[in-house]
C-alpha cells in the first residue's frame, strides 16, 4: 500500500513539474519572438520610413513591455502613416494610443483617444471596454456603465463588460 502511495505522488509531483516546464518554455518562445520583432522593426524603422502596421506592432511592442513614452511617440507616427497611406481603419492604433495614456495614467488623453476610435469603428469592443475602464479611473461611473452596456450590445458574451456592468449597477443602485 505505502508503495502505491509513493508512485502516485510520484505521478503527481511529475505531472506538476512537466506542467511548469511546459509554461516556461511557453514563455521563452513567447519572449523571444516578441523580441526578434522588436529588433527586426527597430533596425527597419531606424533605415527607412515604414508603414503604419509596422509603427503599430513596434508601438504595441513597447506598449506590452510598459515603455509608454516611446510607444505614444510611435503610436503617432503610425497614425500619420496611415492617413498618409489612406488607411481607413485607424481604430486599433487610436486604441493602442488611449491604451498607452491610460498606462501613464493620463486619462482624459486616454478617453479622446477611445473616442476617437470609436468614431471610426462604433461596434469596437476593446475601445468600449477601455473607455468605461478609463471613465471609472476618472470616478465617472454612468458613463462607465453605458459603455460596458454598449459593449454588451455588440458581444452579449464579453465577461469583461459583464462583470464591470454588474459592479457598477450595484454601486449606481447603492
Amino acid at each position: 500500500m505505502d508503495k502505491n502511495l509513493a508512485i502516485i505522488y510520484l505521478s503527481i509531483f511529475v505531472g506538476l513539474l512537466l506542467f511548469a516546464v511546459v509554461n516556461v518554455f511557453q514563455q521563452i518562445f513567447k519572449t523571444r519572438k516578441r523580441e526578434t520583432a522588436l529588433s527586426r522593426l527597430r533596425k527597419k524603422l531606424e533605415k527607412e520610413k515604414g508603414t503604419a502596421q509596422e509603427y503599430y506592432e513596434l508601438a504595441s511592442i513597447y506598449s506590452e513591455k510598459k515603455l509608454f513614452s516611446q510607444a505614444v511617440v510611435l503610436f503617432q507616427k503610425a497614425l500619420k502613416a496611415a492617413e498618409e497611406e489612406g488607411e481607413e481603419n485607424s481604430a486599433p492604433i487610436y486604441n493602442g494610443l488611449g491604451y498607452v495614456y491610460f498606462g501613464q495614467e493620463q486619462y482624459d488623453l486616454a478617453i479622446r483617444q477611445y473616442k476617437e476610435a470609436l468614431k471610426l469603428k462604433p461596434d469596437y469592443v476593446t475601445a468600449l471596454n477601455n473607455l468605461g475602464h478609463a471613465y471609472e479611473r476618472k470616478k465617472l461611473t454612468a458613463q462607465a456603465l453605458q459603455m460596458y452596456e454598449d459593449a454588451l450590445k455588440f458581444a452579449p458574451n464579453n465577461k469583461t463588460a459583464k462583470r464591470r456592468a454588474e459592479s457598477l449597477r450595484r454601486l449606481v443602485s447603492a
